[in-house]
């Protein structure tokens, strides 16, 4: 019976590595919101009530079913699953970005279909098959014991304790294998693999299961050639993807953006979404190639051969430093990136601190982008862990956590805020790269008059977008009166962004009354508006389905 709980162990670990798996290969696609999370659990808990039944039915499709057919199909059921996501792998590279492109919403629920309905269909129906193998193994123990003198009474109360204590201990070895999934997945496969290729190692490890069950049957089996054939094709169509699942994958680059056909150069597998360095223009000479720094369907940063950022953004923080606090010599940046920011900052002799949650965000910026850990203090922690514990007194701390759609709710709450204003000196700012939904006002007045209840004192700069509705909205936020900005002229900023640098930081807004009156106070016990930042989240996602090419958003 060893091997049979140890298939039953696996597939439940095989279960929950699925769920966090599906979760990453959706977020380029759908964003992150609530409605993956509710299409995730949704069509696992069909898929395992399904299964559950469907497991049942099977057990009872005659009065006494014999243990080799019930073993037939208990060993059976994990190779199935493997070939269900063989297939889930062929097909979604090529149709979830079609599918978000219909509806982000419908679009989730189908491919959380695709990705998790028939693996969790197969794995949970083994649950009941085994629990049917035990009882069936139990009768026939009774049987064997009619022969000694025990009371018919005293076999039958035995048999049921020995069924209670086997269906028991089925689900109790499930369970710990989910847990033992979950570790191995966050620990071993995310950090280490492309969730693409880590969701091929499942169905591989899931194959090999019943292949080893055909090869050594723990009890007898109806048919083990046909065990032994469903087995092995399991493991050869797994295994052969896994091997060649960059040549698959690969047809799909070079792919255009923005008027310029990309290659991927680089990728790198975290908990935080799949990291991709991108090249461009595809064949160019080096020196004059640009690189992206691109992760969970988000552009971080765009960067010419000699490391001199491309992208607004990254000017207008820096510049707002300069023009807010000239002569600060301490300033904290919370989120790396490729580093552009804290790099520029300590190359004019300020002191630098930089915080960012993901490891892989400093190996990246290091090795494609300049970042010299030597010039900059980096720290790896989440931001809110370590502004809670800051009483260091910086001249200006620059927060660069916002990413369109990805920024969690934890980081836009008056608690955090709070902690934010202790880790300035009295009279100190926090400079914000933010964005703002135009069509969706509201939305952004709840952060404006989260951050407004600690930082009083705020100034919004926001370029000229050229009629985009979803722009780089900068706040500048202090508890002191904010003093007039001083003039600021970057010349390392390309020259197609400096009249429109310019142009921002000449027409700044103060925060307004009717800002004030529609928004609500987020805070950490207290948070109202989680549909309304969702379908912001989804309007941007939108945006990104419609100018990102498939192959970008693949992890």
């Amino acid at each position: 019976m060893f091997l049979l709980h140890a298939i039953i162990f696996s597939t439940g670990g095989a279960i929950l590595a699925l769920e966090l798996l599906a979760s990453r290969i959706m977020t380029p696609y759908f964003g992150v919101s609530i409605y993956i999370w509710t299409g995730i659990l949704s069509i696992t808990l069909i898929a395992l009530a399904a299964g559950y039944w469907l497991g049942g039915k099977v057990t009872h499709a005659s009065r006494k079913p014999s243990i080799d057919r019930l073993a037939q199909w208990y060993l059976a059921q994990p190779a199935w699953a493997g070939l269900s996501i063989v297939a889930a792998c062929l097909v979604y590279p090529y149709a979830f970005h079609s599918l978000a492109s219909f509806d982000l919403v419908i679009g989730a629920f189908v491919a959380c279909m695709v990705l998790l309905f028939l693996p969790l269909l197969t794995t949970s129906a083994m649950n009941p098959l085994l629990v049917a193998i035990m009882t069936q193994s139990a009768r026939g123990a009774a049987t064997d014991d009619e022969r000694k003198p025990t009371r018919g009474e005293e076999r039958q109360a035995t048999v049921l304790e020995q069924l209670d204590a086997g269906s028991g201990r089925v689900f109790f070895v499930s369970t710990v294998g989910s847990v033992a999934g979950v570790i191995v997945t966050a620990f071993v496969l995310m950090p280490y693999m492309s969730n693409y290729d880590a969701v091929l190692a499942v169905a591989l490890v899931l194959s090999l299961l019943s292949l080893a069950g055909a090869l050594r049957p723990p009890v007898a089996v109806a048919s083990r050639n046909r065990l032994l054939a469903v087995g092995t094709a399991a493991t050869l169509a797994s295994g052969g993807l896994l091997v060649f699942s960059d040549a698959y994958l690969d047809r799909m680059w070079p792919a255009r953006y923005g008027g310029v056909e990309w290659q991927k150069t680089a990728e790198y597998g975290s908990l935080f979404g799949t990291v991709k360095i991108l090249a461009g223009p595809v064949g160019a000479r080096p020196e004059a190639q640009m690189r992206i720094y691109f992760q969970d369907g988000l552009v971080q940063n765009t960067l010419d051969s000699g490391n001199r950022s491309q992208s607004f953004f990254t000017y207008g923080l820096e510049g707002l430093v300069h023009a807010y606090r000239p002569q600060a010599r301490r300033v904290l940046v919370l989120g790396l990136g490729a580093g552009v920011v804290p790099m520029s900052l300590a190359r004019q002799g300020i002191e630098v601190t930089a915080v960012e949650i993901d490891p892989v965000s400093f190996e990246v910026a290091r090795k494609h982008f300049g970042f010299d850990a030597t010039r900059v203090q980096a720290i790896e922690a989440d931001a809110r862990t370590f502004l809670r514990a800051c009483k260091a007194g910086y001249d200006a701390v620059v927060v660069d956590l916002f990413h369109g759609d990805g920024i969690p709710e934890y980081l836009i709450t008056r608690d955090f805020f709070n902690d934010l204003r202790g880790c300035l000196k009295p009279d100190g700012v926090a400079v914000f790269n933010t964005f703002v939904d135009l069509d969706r006002p509201s939305v952004y007045a709840h952060f404006l008059v989260t951050l407004h209840a600690e930082l009083p004192e705020i100034v919004v700069y926001r370029p000229d977008a050229g009629g985009s509705r979803h722009v780089n909205s900068f706040v500048v936020a202090g508890a002191a009166r904010l003093v007039p900005p001083e003039p600021v002229r970057l010349r390392d900023a390309p020259s197609r962004h400096a009249a429109t640098l310019q142009a921002m930081m000449e027409r700044p807004n103060k925060l307004d009354s009717d800002t004030l009156r529609r928004g609500a106070i987020i805070t950490d016990a207290r948070n109202t508006i989680s549909l309304d930042i969702a379908a912001a989240q989804m309007a941007y996602r939108r945006l990104v389905i419609e100018t990102v090419p498939p192959a970008f958003l693949l992890n």
